[in-house]
């Protein structure tokens, strides 16, 4: 059986990525900071292992993988995803920006990815795996006042290419930017919501409809697959092509 770590695997883009891969059969971890929803993931699939743990800080990611590596029993693992991190985009005039906070994105994105990561390789390279880091269409064009999401996965689409050249050809690394994925319904309870979406909001994107987080699984299963095996180093975008019209509408 395949065996896979998604960060921030609790809500969002992240829980659909689990969903996916627990539905193709595989045996899946997640760590993630928010002990609440970790706890709803847990209730409803008690066959999935759940660390709590900051990404962004060392020991709290040493002290998750000690537990990961007890749960894998010798095994390799076949798939890591670098999802996790700050999910609101903005963070204010630049010029008002504070170190810690714009330091708080950069680890929360980069360092966690790079945390992560670099306890993985063992693990990966054992099973031959491949890792998938989850950027954002805003790594190539962007609104006001998201510089600190911006750069933070900006980077992680150039720390994608230079994993691939360093780790291949044991690990394969590829790189995924979402654009407009609506989380309402897989966040956890407290937060759950199920927005409507206008016309004018799914007239935007090309495809004409707003994008979902299965729609994000899906190519993280098939980059994990042998089917992609000769794929690495890569960012694709995910976002019904609303990128290429370049129009937000209010």
């Amino acid at each position: 059986m395949k065996t896979a770590l998604i960060t921030g695997g609790a809500q969002g883009i992240g829980r659909g990525i689990v969903t996916r891969l627990r539905q193709d059969g595989w045996r899946v971890a997640t760590m993630d900071l928010d002990a609440e929803a970790l706890a709803e993931l847990r209730a409803d699939d008690d066959g999935i292992l759940t660390l709590q743990a900051d990404v962004g800080q060392e020991d709290q990611v040493g002290h998750a993988f000690d537990q990961l590596q007890a749960w894998l029993d010798g095994q390799g693992l076949d798939l890591l995803v670098c999802n996790a991190g700050i999910a609101d985009p903005v963070c204010g005039p630049i010029e008002d920006l504070s170190l810690s906070d714009w330091q708080r994105w950069q680890d929360s994105h980069v360092t966690g990815a790079f945390l992560c990561t670099r306890a993985a390789v063992l693990l990966l390279r054992k099973a031959g795996g491949s890792i998938v880091m989850m950027a954002s269409t805003r790594a190539l064009q962007s609104e006001p006042q998201t510089e600190a999401y911006s750069a933070a996965k900006g980077a992680l689409t150039a720390l994608t290419r230079a994993l691939s050249v360093s780790l291949g050809p044991d690990i394969r690394a590829n790189c995924i930017l979402p654009g407009w994925i609506e989380t309402g319904p897989w966040q956890k309870q407290a937060d759950r919501t199920h927005p409507e979406h206008s016309q004018t909001d799914k007239a935007q994107h090309p495809v004409g409809r707003v994008g979902t987080p299965d729609d994000i699984a899906g190519l993280v299963g098939w980059l994990a697959s042998d089917q992609a095996g000769f794929i690495t180093g890569q960012s694709f975008v995910v976002d019904g092509e609303l990128s290429v019209k370049m129009i937000y509408t209010e």
